[in-house]
């Protein structure tokens, strides 16, 4: 007789393993049963050791805690066991999940960095224990949902770096050229316009970006490990200068083309239009954070492509509509000096696909 795993557990288990999270049976089944099943579902591999309650009760906790990773089945345990093995997990490093329906799961629940109580066969005891009741009592919703957290960890990162990286672009812009005594490239009502339409719009969308492929054959990430962390800090600074150089370069040329310009607001459309461009070319990039932009499909986003063209037509409708132009002092500017600008914005797009083949370049090589 035989009570055949789930397909949809066994495939779970895959997921887990390719996603670098560690399953460990826990069960109060005889040893040889259990070894059987977590053979069968992939948890007990060649090397890896079965124990139970009453092997666990003769090791002390240190030989425990430094032979933990390698016990990956435990049979017909009590409930003291559970929390031993919790917390020696927790002692190696690792963010523990428990999972539990009775009463004597509770205390295990408790310990755990994330206690998940089942919602249908579990315990008040044991939904109240936990951090998370799971409605289903399928384990494959837990995978599904780490697959979700990452995508959504994934979308506040970009949204950070392409908030903060647009940001110190504008800053650095202002900031350079009051130290090399150039008159002011941006007016106070042209950065607010910026910040709150063409920087607002876009970063919305980022965060209905789908999940990349190959999201759940990452490494789990360092927790003590920052937003910033992962070359974030260092893409920041680089857009910004970058976005800062080519601001500075098409204002002093429309400076020297135009010099008796009426409060040089010729020259100061030109840079409020290539700042937009350049956020709107760098937020077209870092959408994929690790892979190609034109690998993972440059269109499936929509939500992010309407916003970009949507910044594109307001920010031209600013610069060629009479009514804005006399409250936001632009000028309406030649074709060709679009042109020019939309390519030098274009820069920074392919900067960041440069950036992202370098890493993967890098994350192949042997080490």
């Amino acid at each position: 007789m035989m009570d055949a795993p789930r397909t949809d557990a066994v495939r779970a288990i895959e997921e887990c393993e390719k996603a670098g999270i560690r399953v460990v049976m826990i069960t109060g089944d005889h040893k040889l049963t259990a070894m059987a099943v977590a053979r069968e579902m992939g948890i007990l591999s060649e090397g890896e050791r079965a124990l139970t309650g009453e092997e666990l009760e003769k090791i002390p906790d240190e030989d425990l805690v430094r032979d933990v990773e390698q016990i990956r089945v435990y049979a017909r345990v009590a409930p003291e066991h559970k929390v031993r093995i919790v917390a020696a997990w927790k002692k190696r490093g690792h963010v523990v999940a428990m999972t539990g329906d009775g009463v004597n799961d509770a205390p295990a629940l408790k310990r755990s960095d994330l206690g998940v109580a089942m919602g249908i066969t579990g315990t008040d005891v044991a939904k109240e224990s936990a951090d998370m009741v799971l409605l289903d009592d399928n384990f494959a919703s837990i995978v599904s949902a780490v697959e979700e957290g990452r995508g959504i960890y994934d979308n506040i990162r970009k949204f950070v770096r392409y908030m903060l990286s647009t940001n110190s672009g504008e800053v650095l812009t202002i900031f350079m050229a009051t130290l090399l005594a150039l008159p002011l490239p941006l007016l106070p009502l042209q950065i607010l316009w910026i910040n709150l339409i063409t920087d607002g719009f876009p970063a919305l969308a980022l965060t209905v970006e789908p999940k990349e492929s190959g999201i759940m054959a990452r490494r789990p990430r360092d927790p003590k490990a920052g937003i910033l962390s992962g070359g974030i800090g260092f893409h920041i600074v680089w857009v910004g200068v970058l976005m800062t150089v080519g601001a500075l370069a098409m204002f002093v040329w429309a400076l020297s083309n135009r010099p008796d310009a009426a409060e040089h607001n010729e020259a100061r459309t030109l840079v409020f239009y290539v700042l937009t461009m350049f956020q709107v070319f760098h937020v077209l990039a870092i959408r994929v954070e690790q892979k190609s932009v034109f690998t993972e499909g440059f269109f499936r986003n929509r939500h992010l492509i309407a916003a970009a063209l949507g910044t594109i037509g307001l920010q031209l409708l600013v610069i060629y509509a009479e009514p804005f132009q006399s409250a936001f002092r632009t000028y309406a500017l030649p074709w060709e000096e679009i042109l020019v600008a939309t390519v030098v914005a274009s820069s920074v797009f392919f900067a960041v696909e440069l950036e992202k083949w370098i890493r993967r370049r890098r994350d192949r090589a042997p080490r």
